[in-house]
């Protein structure tokens, strides 16, 4: 199993932003923060494109992109983004999207959403 280094931001959390486990490539949940560590503004859609383009950066970690996400388990902080959250995540995955887990639950930080993936990735 080999766990992949960060190369945005600072984790202030004990975790790795991306581990391989054979074929499959595990990104754990991706908070709305930029590359110093600062929440986004903007409300769900800024917080959801800065989100996901920090999935792509995890991902790009391993060598994967947004094609080879299988499933991807997201969590709103309040279920009434959920439309317009709907937009924004569509625009990543604009055909063939991945199975997907979303709930609404209180985040451990003042956010709007989390959102962690897990990607096929066969080696060699």
């Amino acid at each position: 199993m080999a766990k992949l280094k960060q190369v945005y931001g600072a984790a202030h959390v004990p975790l790795s932003p991306a581990v391989r486990a054979g074929d499959f490539v595990y990104i754990s949940g991706q908070v709305p923060t930029d590359a110093s560590g600062a929440v986004v503004a903007g409300g769900i859609e800024a917080q959801t494109r800065q989100v996901m383009d920090n999935v792509k950066a995890a991902l790009a970690l391993a060598g994967c992109s947004l094609d080879q996400v299988v499933k991807t388990f997201v969590i709103l902080s309040d279920a009434r983004d959920f439309g317009a959250f709907n937009k924004v995540y569509a625009t990543y995955f604009p055909s063939e999207p991945p199975a997907r887990t979303t709930v609404e639950a209180r985040l451990m930080i003042d956010i709007r959403i989390e959102v962690e993936a897990i990607a096929y990735a066969p080696q060699g």
